[in-house]
């Protein structure tokens, strides 16, 4: 890739460095931008190369960049994290995904899988819907309904979603500062994102993911069943935990406590066990291909009956 067409990726999407090697990439969820990092990038900038962006149309990326055409599907920022990673000659990377970039670093991951050692999941979805024998988080009639208020009132939807997705009610100043990145989003490419969101599914996608993940989320295993090895064995561990809805871009000691194993030097040369780890709080499941990990000291054995913390 030629300097001007990295120059113009990063500015597209306001790509900022912090730190050196290795590489951690943090994607922001819907209705935000790369802000919401704040607390958490500086726990791991001291050892580690983070790279921030704004999706397009979000913070300080160029909105004149969106084409309806091409961020119709999530592949479209997927195809996107792929340029920043070209544009910056990223390899390795640990990527950390919150809400709906979760799902988009896994497409990333799927299509140049040799970009990617670890994805860290934060409250990942390949579905929101519920569906026949699968639990998303709303019932269709709850998405159709979001999505109405969402083109008739786009500021009572932005006051109703920001504490609902937020959490935290002992920190109303979260849900606030949620809202009003609401507020701040162009509003056609919010409405459109709301549904490329809100109406996709990529369970389909689950399967071809090869790279390690650990996903952090109140149950894991809706996400982690569909997810299979190279020889078709199933790699569910038991449910993760989470004390709040999304409390971690909020919490950077709890964040970087859950993400450790997936994160330390001593993990990233090898695959991780499939065992839910004491030593993280909030409790995470990490999902790979079979591990040759030896057993580490404070991880379950389900083995001997151990159950999660």
């Amino acid at each position: 890739m030629d300097a001007t067409r990295s120059a113009d990726i990063l500015r597209r999407n306001n790509v900022q460095v912090v730190g050196e090697s290795p590489v951690m990439l943090l994607a922001h969820g819907f209705g935000c931008d790369q802000g919401m990092w704040r607390y958490v990038a500086p726990a791991f900038a001291g050892d580690h190369r983070v790279v921030l962006f704004d999706n397009v149309g979000a913070g300080g990326s160029d909105s004149s960049a969106y084409e309806q055409d091409k961020y119709s599907t999530r592949q479209g920022y997927a195809e996107d994290i792929l340029d920043i990673c070209q544009a910056l000659d990223l390899r390795d990377v640990v990527f950390v995904g919150h809400p709906v970039s979760a799902m988009i670093g896994v497409l990333a991951a799927i299509r140049a899988p040799e970009r990617f050692s670890r994805l860290v999941l934060v409250a990942p979805s390949a579905r929101y819907i519920h569906d026949d024998g699968y639990v998303g988080a709303f019932e269709r009639a709850d998405i159709e309904g979001l999505l109405e208020l969402l083109d008739s009132n786009f500021m009572a939807w932005s006051s109703m979603l920001g504490p609902t997705i937020m959490g935290n009610p002992d920190r109303p100043e979260l849900a606030a500062e949620l809202t009003t990145s609401f507020c701040s989003t162009d509003r056609e490419i919010a409405r459109h994102f709301a549904r490329v969101t809100f109406l996709s599914d990529n369970r389909a996608d689950l399967p071809k993911l090869q790279t390690p993940s650990l996903i952090l989320q109140q149950a894991a295993f809706e996400q982690a069943r569909h997810l299979r090895d190279a020889d078709g064995e199933l790699q569910a561990p038991g449910p993760a935990r989470l004390p709040n809805k999304f409390p971690e871009p909020q919490r950077p000691a709890a964040f970087a406590s859950a993400t450790a194993p997936c994160c330390s030097s001593t993990c990233a040369s090898r695959p991780p066990p499939t065992r839910p780890c004491k030593r993280s709080r909030p409790s995470a499941s990490i999902i790979g291909p079979p591990s040759t990990c030896a057993p580490r000291s404070g991880c379950l054995d389900r083995s001997r009956g151990d159950q999660p913390q």
